[in-house]
C-alpha cells in the first residue's frame, strides 16, 4: 500500500472518529439538558403541591371546634323576583344533631320556627298557622346548594364548606392566596388571607353546565373574643335560574353552653 493511500485512509478514520465523538458529546449534552428541564419542572410541581398542602392544612387547623353553638343575628334576604326580607334570627345548634332557628320580624313577632335534623326539615309558619315537614333534601331546594345538616352547620358557624384536598393550583395577589381545584359538585376558588390564613371568600361554579350555577360566599369582619377568630358578617349569593342573596350580621354568639330546642306543633296548625 502506498504512503499516499495510507495517509488518506488514516485521515478518513480520524475524521470519522472526530465526527462520531462530536455526535456522542452533543447527544450527551442534549440528554443532560432535557434531564435538567425535567428535574426543574418536577421541582416546581412538588413545590406547588407542598404550598397548596401547607395552606390547606393551615386553614383546616383554624376550623372552629364546638359541641353547641348559639347566635343572634340580623338577616337580609333577597330572591330573584325582588322579594326582600329583613328579620332577626336566633340560631341554636348541637353539632351533627340539630339546628333550631327562630325568625322574628322587626316588631318582635315570630314568623317562622325551624327544626332541622340529619334527615328532616320541620317548619312552623306561625303567621299562616302551617306545619311543614320535609326530608333534608328540602335544604337543596330552598338554597340551590347541595347542603345537608353538617354543611349548613359549618356555614353558620363560619367554617369553610365544600373545602377539600382537591386543589391543584394557586395564585397570589397582595395580601391573599387563591386555591383552585374541583370536587364532585363544583369548580372551586377559595381565597384566604396570606398571613393569617383566614377564609375570605369561596366561589363555587357548578360542574353541570346545564345548571350553570354559581355561588359566592364571603366571610368578613373577624374578631377574636372567644379564643379564635369568628366572622361577624357573611354574604351568600347564588345565581342559577333563580337568584338568592343572603347577608348575615352576627350580634351575639356563644359556644358550648347548655341549650334547649323547643318545637311543638299546635293542634290548630294545618299540615302541609
Amino acid at each position: 500500500m502506498s504512503v499516499r493511500l495510507l495517509s488518506i485512509l488514516t485521515l478518513i478514520v480520524l475524521l470519522c472518529s472526530c465526527k462520531a465523538t462530536k455526535t456522542i458529546q452533543t447527544a450527551i449534552v442534549k440528554k443532560d439538558s432535557v434531564s435538567a428541564e425535567e428535574v426543574s419542572r418536577e421541582k416546581a410541581r412538588l413545590d406547588t403541591l407542598a404550598f397548596i398542602k401547607s395552606s390547606y392544612e393551615q386553614v383546616n387547623a383554624q376550623r372552629i371546634q364546638y359541641k353547641t353553638f348559639s347566635a343572634k343575628m340580623d338577616v337580609d334576604y333577597e330572591d330573584g323576583e325582588g322579594k326582600r326580607l329583613n328579620v332577626n334570627a336566633q340560631v341554636r345548634m348541637y353539632k351533627d344533631s340539630v339546628i333550631w332557628a327562630s325568625l322574628t320580624a322587626i316588631l318582635g313577632i315570630e314568623g317562622l320556627r325551624a327544626y332541622l335534623t340529619r334527615d328532616s326539615v320541620k317548619l312552623l309558619d306561625k303567621q299562616n298557622k302551617v306545619y311543614i315537614a320535609r326530608s333534608v333534601a328540602y335544604l337543596r331546594e330552598i338554597t340551590a346548594l347541595p347542603l345537608d345538616l353538617f354543611s349548613l352547620q359549618e356555614l353558620l358557624v363560619g367554617n369553610p364548606v365544600f373545602f377539600d384536598s382537591t386543589f391543584t393550583s394557586y395564585s397570589l395577589t397582595p395580601g391573599s392566596i387563591s386555591l383552585h381545584g374541583a370536587n364532585t359538585f363544583f369548580k372551586l376558588l377559595f381565597t384566604i388571607g396570606e398571613s393569617d390564613k383566614l377564609l375570605q371568600s369561596a366561589k363555587l361554579d357548578d360542574l353541570d353546565e346545564i345548571r350553570n350555577r354559581t355561588s359566592f360566599l364571603q366571610y368578613a369582619e373577624y374578631e377574636n373574643k372567644v379564643g379564635f377568630p369568628f366572622s361577624l358578617r357573611r354574604n351568600i349569593a347564588v345565581s342559577e335560574k333563580k337568584k338568592l342573596n343572603v347577608e348575615l350580621r352576627y350580634k351575639q354568639y356563644s359556644f358550648n353552653e347548655t341549650l334547649s330546642f323547643p318545637f311543638t306543633v299546635p293542634k290548630n296548625y294545618r299540615r302541609d
